[in-house]
């Protein structure tokens, strides 16, 4: 399958979008912009509801970019903006270059069919088709020949794990199984982009934890792009490169899930991720003091008991500060010294979860 578009910097550029619904939206918006009305009072002068405000964001090809937030907070709005199922009320919507608002109705429909696919929470598949049958057919909408799209839908069921189910029906799989079947017939198309909202979230935690798994593995292999709507906050942290938070439709901070968990931009990011276990979130280069800080503490450099990369996760430097009272030193890719990490600077961020100043 094709890798992401590497001819564009950003496979998605969502710039200054608003979407207000309701009869009076563009009145709204302008009295919004000019006046700085809040969401309540649009609702109440205007009979609007302001579903997304103001959102911009870049996501890079490749990349599993997640947009989280609790409900209401415009998440899956503006992720429906990307294939354009919803018209934004203003701004812009680049996808691999393209300007997604200024093609016609027939263009937009093939670029979906093509180059964009959905995952939905609740499976949405054909309960009159086979699972075969189901993956195949967005093939099938394009044109593509019976034998081929039989047997790119079978390559694809297996790479899910469903290998000899292609015949059965959806009613006769578990629920597990059956996004497994969603997640096969997005992929079966070889789009350029996924779009997944929610798909986990109705599941049990186990299964749940299961395709999360499966999706990474396959996410790692077909450097797909990724924009992926989830509610929770652990699971973002888990799967993705990058996570933007929304609140009230606003973005409210977009950063690796370390920078979300380390610096929070607001109390009401403090408060998400006030619950997150660290331990695996946290890499050591957000936890050192460079060599000139700790020469300057501590009055020279000193033996180290062990020398770490710093992508090495909180755990781990856990484990070396438990076994060795000497620093942990620091290497970059290169293999260079850039830092020094203590048991005082382990206890801080475990305690305070701060960086090291």
């Amino acid at each position: 399958m094709a890798d992401s578009n590497p001819d564009h910097e950003y496979a998605v550029e969502i710039s200054d979008v608003w979407k207000i619904f309701g009869g009076h939206a563009a009145e709204a918006l302008a009295d919004i912009k000019s006046t700085g009305l809040g969401k309540k009072a649009a609702l109440e002068k205007y009979g609007c509801v302001v579903g997304v405000a103001d959102a911009s964001m870049k996501i890079r090809p490749g990349e599993i970019f997640c947009i989280m937030g609790l409900s209401g907070s415009g998440k899956s709005t503006l992720v429906r903006h990307i294939n354009r199922l919803l018209e934004p009320t203003a701004g812009q919507i680049i996808v691999n270059g393209e300007d997604i608002m200024a093609m016609p109705s027939d263009v937009l429909r093939r670029y979906r069919n093509e180059h964009i696919a959905m995952v939905f929470q609740n499976f949405a598949l054909m309960p009159h088709r086979s699972v075969v049958d189901n993956v195949a057919m967005p093939l099938e909408i394009r044109g593509v020949s019976k034998n081929e799209r039989i047997e790119t839908a079978e390559r694809t069921i297996d790479m899910v794990e469903l290998t000899g189910w292609g015949h059965k029906f959806a009613h006769e799989l578990s629920g597990g199984m059956q996004q497994r079947v969603g997640l096969a017939r997005a992929l079966a198309a070889d789009p350029e982009i996924l779009l997944m909202d929610e798909p986990f979230s109705a599941l049990d935690p186990l299964i749940r934890r299961q395709l999360q798994n499966e999706f990474m593995k396959l996410a790692s292999q077909m450097n797909k792009t990724t924009v992926f709507i989830t509610h929770d906050l652990d699971e973002a942290v888990r799967i993705g490169d990058r996570i933007a938070i929304m609140r009230d439709g606003r973005v409210v901070q977009i950063g690796t899930p370390e920078d979300i968990v380390m610096k929070p931009a607001d109390d009401y990011v403090a408060d998400f991720v006030a619950g997150i276990s660290r331990l695996k979130v946290v890499r050591a280069h957000a936890v050192m003091a460079s060599i000139s800080q700790f020469e300057e503490k501590h009055g020279g450099l000193t033996d180290f008991s062990n020398t770490v990369s710093e992508d090495a996760d909180l755990s781990s430097l856990i484990e070396h500060a438990i076994e060795h009272e000497a620093p942990i030193a620091v290497a970059d890719a290169t293999g260079k010294r850039v830092g020094v990490i203590t048991r005082a600077d382990l206890l801080r961020t475990v305690i305070e979860g701060t960086e090291t100043s």
